[in-house]
């Protein structure tokens, strides 16, 4: 999971659906499988299979720093809000789903989906 800088509530309409459409693009280009995926209006939830060949730092740098990027450049009004170049904020949280299983993560998120 990770956050909009300010928690900002600006994933809505034709943006929500170009920063779903990068990050599906990313990940393939990495070969992570993304199990499910939840973009609420200020953050976005990942169910993620990364091969062991990736680390989950540069995975998450390469979605972060592209998503950000192009998301700027196709957005413009954007400036206006986040004049430090940066559209997510610091850091993102991860676990394992090695104690849990992949049901009970998938029914997580989608109760944020819901929200």
């Amino acid at each position: 999971m990770w956050v909009t800088k300010h928690r900002y509530k600006v994933l809505q309409g034709a943006m929500r659906e170009r920063i779903r459409e990068i990050i599906m693009q990313t990940c393939a280009e990495m070969g992570v499988r993304i199990a499910k995926g939840v973009l609420g209006r200020d953050h976005v939830h990942m169910f993620l299979s990364i091969p062991l060949k990736l680390s989950l730092s540069n995975v998450m740098q390469r979605i972060k720093g592209r998503s950000s990027r192009r998301i700027q450049m196709e957005f413009p009004e954007l400036r206006k809000r986040y004049w430090g170049r940066r559209f997510w904020a610091r850091g993102y949280f991860s676990t394992t789903s090695g104690n849990v299983t992949d049901d009970i993560t998938t029914q997580y998120l989608k109760l944020h989906s819901s929200k």
